[in-house]
């Protein structure tokens, strides 16, 4: 916040200040309530006809009554980084983008469109890097079509939280009528402290495809007694260098007791569908499918490493905190009203 000699706070950002980031606090007044101030840090996406707009890291745009402002200004564009690799958001949604391919794919301008049965948001979603080389009125009309055609619902993948995210297109696709459905963080750190890791690896075996006991495992695919779809094959497959790791069950059923994918991309490696069976758990199986998983790909020459993780998955959260990753941005799948 910002404090005059004289101590009062101040409003020191204009409506000259769009697409920044802004921190502002702002007096709420409710009825039969006492007042109180709220913080909000984000992107500053409109100011218009005494209305504010700010989209944070949570994807959802928060607006304020400009009358309401007590102390406001421009902040920094992200948070200094203190550990793991340099990144930038356009490199990692590329490699992201990369390791979870879909079937079909078909160019509005720089954003692609992509499709595949319907197998995953991240696969049946537009991509938005750069422009859409059309007005948004018009590119949101020719994506409803495009995924009419193929009988699938309309998502736009997007971003928010670090240098260069979009939080603009957020606020932009709220005011379309798109909703957020599911938000989750992209975390990254150094891939060696995984390899690393004292985990006993003896159990784990890998493999560059899947097989009937890894998908029995996958909870994304989880259909027991009928095969996956071509579609399923083809997402899990895709990758520059891919990896699928598993821990065997000790049930007569052949359900493996954990999985894993990583996909190996230049320095990077993205790990995936880590699944531990809830009879199996707190036995350390999912840190030895990484381990295992990030010692392959350091001998491929990998340096980093990524992952998703959803905002609600504590225990997966806690896991990854431990191996020294650190949230770079968050991503949400808007859908069509």
């Amino acid at each position: 916040m910002e404090f005059t000699i004289s101590g009062r706070l101040e409003v020191r950002m204009t409506a000259a200040d769009v697409g920044k980031r802004v921190s502002v606090r702002q007096l709420i007044s409710a009825p039969g309530e006492a007042p109180k101030f709220t913080d909000t840090v984000g992107v500053l996406t409109s100011w218009d006809n005494g209305v504010l707009s700010i989209t944070p890291r949570s994807g959802e745009s928060v607006h304020m009554a400009e009358s309401s402002l007590v102390a406001g200004k421009v902040v920094p564009a992200a948070p200094a980084r203190r550990r793991g690799p340099a990144a930038s958001f356009d490199e990692l949604a590329r490699v992201a983008a990369r390791a979870w391919q879909p079937v079909e794919s078909a160019p509005l301008g720089d954003w692609q469109l992509r499709a595949a049965g319907g197998f995953t948001r991240r696969a049946n979603s537009v991509l938005p890097l750069g422009d859409p080389g059309l007005p948004l009125d018009a590119a949101l009309e020719h994506i409803l079509r495009w995924y009419g055609e193929r009988g699938l619902p309309a998502y736009i993948q997007t971003a928010t939280g670090a240098q260069g995210t979009q939080e603009q297109l957020c606020a932009a696709l709220e005011e379309h009528g798109w909703r957020r459905e599911v938000s989750a963080e992209v975390r990254i750190g150094a891939l060696a402290p995984v390899g690393d890791l004292d985990a006993d690896v003896s159990a784990v075996r890998l493999a560059r495809g899947t097989d009937d006991a890894w998908l029995s495992r996958y909870q994304r695919f989880a259909a027991p007694g009928h095969a996956p779809g071509a579609e399923v094959l083809k997402v899990l497959g895709s990758g520059p260098s891919v990896w699928f790791a598993t821990v065997p069950g000790e049930g007569a059923d052949g359900v493996p007791a954990a999985i894993g994918r990583c996909v190996v991309d230049g320095r990077w490696a993205g790990f995936m569908a880590v699944e531990v069976g809830p009879e199996y758990r707190r036995r350390g199986l999912a840190t030895a499918v990484m381990t295992a998983l990030a010692r392959k790909a350091l001998d491929e020459g990998a340096s980093a490493s990524w992952l998703q993780v959803e905002a609600d998955n504590d225990g997966a959260r806690a896991l990854y905190d431990g191996m020294g990753f650190a949230t770079h941005h968050r991503y949400h799948h808007f859908r069509s009203a």
